[in-house]
C-alpha cells in the first residue's frame, strides 16, 4: 500500500513539474516578445567601428530592466498561484516546480527578447555616421532572478498561512477539550 502511495505522490509531483515547465516555456517565449515590444532602447551613433550613445540618458537602460522585472514579477505570481491551485497539498513539489520554471521562463524571456531586439552594429561600421537603436539587453542581469524569487516568496507565504491555520485549529481543539 505504501508503494502505491509513494508512486502516486511521485506522479503528482512530476505532473506539477511538467505543467510548470510547459507553462514557463510558453509564457517565457510570449513575454520575451512583449518585453522586446515594450522596452525602451538607447539610441547610439555608429561611425568607423566606434559606438557611442546619442543624447544618452540612463533611463532607457533602466526602463528595459524595469519592464523585464515587471513582466517577470507578474509571470512569477500568476504561474505560481496556478501551480499552487493545482497541487496545494504538495507545497514542496510546487516550490521546486515554480522555482525551476521561473529560471527556465526568465532565461527564455531574456533569450527571445534579446534575439528579437538584436542589431548588427558591426555591419553598420562604415565611414559615415549612422544613428540606430542599440540592441535590447539587460544591464542588471540579476533581473532574471525576479521570477524564481517571486515564486519562492509566494510559496513561503502560502506555507506560512497553512501553518498558522493548522496551529489555530490545534489551539481551538485544545481549548474545546480543556473546558
Amino acid at each position: 500500500m505504501s508503494e502505491l502511495n509513494s508512486t502516486s505522490i511521485a506522479r503528482r509531483a512530476s505532473a506539477v513539474l511538467t505543467a510548470g515547465l510547459i507553462s514557463a516555456v510558453v509564457l517565457g517565449a510570449a513575454l520575451g516578445v512583449v518585453w522586446w515590444k515594450l522596452a525602451p532602447r538607447v539610441t547610439v551613433i555608429v561611425k568607423s567601428g566606434e559606438t557611442w550613445p546619442a543624447n544618452y540618458q540612463p533611463d532607457e537602460d533602466l526602463g528595459a530592466d524595469v519592464a523585464f522585472g515587471a513582466l517577470a514579477l507578474l509571470a512569477g505570481l500568476g504561474l505560481t498561484i496556478a501551480l499552487i491551485y493545482m497541487r496545494r497539498e504538495h507545497l514542496l513539489s510546487t516550490l521546486a516546480s515554480s522555482v525551476l520554471s521561473g529560471f527556465v521562463g526568465a532565461l527564455l524571456m531574456w533569450f527571445v527578447g534579446t534575439r528579437l531586439g538584436s542589431v548588427d552594429i558591426a555591419g553598420l561600421s562604415g565611414t559615415e555616421e549612422v544613428t540606430v537603436t542599440a540592441p535590447l539587453q539587460l544591464t542588471l542581469p540579476a533581473m532574471i532572478m525576479i521570477w524564481p524569487l517571486t515564486a519562492a516568496v509566494v510559496i513561503s507565504i502560502v506555507a506560512a498561512a497553512d501553518w498558522f491555520s493548522a496551529a489555530r485549529k490545534r489551539n481551538q481543539a485544545d481549548d474545546t477539550f480543556s473546558i
